[in-house]
């Protein structure tokens, strides 16, 4: 069916939860059955009419995107757990360096044991041959879209003074690059790094981040903190 997104998708609490049903049903049906599988069902497994999951989506590429988007991003929703990782709070952190290392540390432990983004990783890497317009809407859709917890902790932290950061694209991508895809190009060669390689991976690339998009300000750890 053709891409419907140039009509606004509604909004509200009861979009928000019926949105939030079809995500859910759409990821659970994807990990079972592949992108292959019918927007009938999707629509049937989620308790909404088929016209309501394209009101809301646009196409299936738009709903994979949003599903593998949401599930990247998954971990970091643990905030608000001692134990999760909580980027939106680096802002107001007073050691931001420490505070960093504690977030990423947390970050790249749920990653590592989330077995489900596990499985959607794998998925996304065997479907891309099957249907290439999957790599259309993933481009389309921008990092920014798809880290938005990422996009949104490091653009307050610019707007708070504490980091400057000239180009949040490119930001999103190398935070990434240092803290979590070592875990997903290991992992996906079917090993894992050791917690010691680990460990020194998230502190260097703190480091490494923080030594690029540090500013003078005290406590955001480029004065070497």
């Amino acid at each position: 069916m053709s891409d419907r997104t140039s009509k606004p998708a509604p909004t509200g609490p009861r979009a928000a939860r019926k949105r939030e049903a079809i995500v859910h049903a759409a990821r659970g049906l994807f990990l079972r059955e592949g992108f292959g599988v019918g927007m009938d069902a999707i629509a049937a497994e989620a308790g909404v009419s088929k016209v309501t999951v394209y009101n809301h989506f646009g196409s299936k590429e738009a709903l994979f995107t949003a599903v593998v988007a949401g599930a990247l991003d998954e971990p970091l929703r643990a905030g608000a757990d001692d134990a999760g990782p909580d980027l939106a709070g680096l802002a107001d952190a007073d050691d931001l360096r420490a505070a960093f290392v504690r977030a990423a540390h947390a970050w790249v432990r749920a990653v590592r044991e989330n077995d489900e983004v596990r499985a959607l990783r794998t998925l996304v890497a065997a479907e891309l041959h099957r249907f290439p317009e999957l790599g259309r809407a993933w481009r389309e859709h921008g990092p920014a879209g798809h880290h938005p917890a990422v996009a949104d902790a490091l653009r307050t932290l610019a707007d708070r003074g504490r980091l400057e950061i000239p180009d949040l694209e490119v930001a999103v991508i190398q935070l990434y690059s240092l803290l979590v895809f070592p875990q997903m190009v290991f992992d996906q060669y079917g090993t894992e790094l050791s917690e010691d390689l680990t460990e020194r991976l998230v502190r260097e690339g703190v480091d490494m981040f923080l030594g690029r998009y540090g500013t003078s300000v005290p406590g955001t750890g480029s004065d070497g903190a």
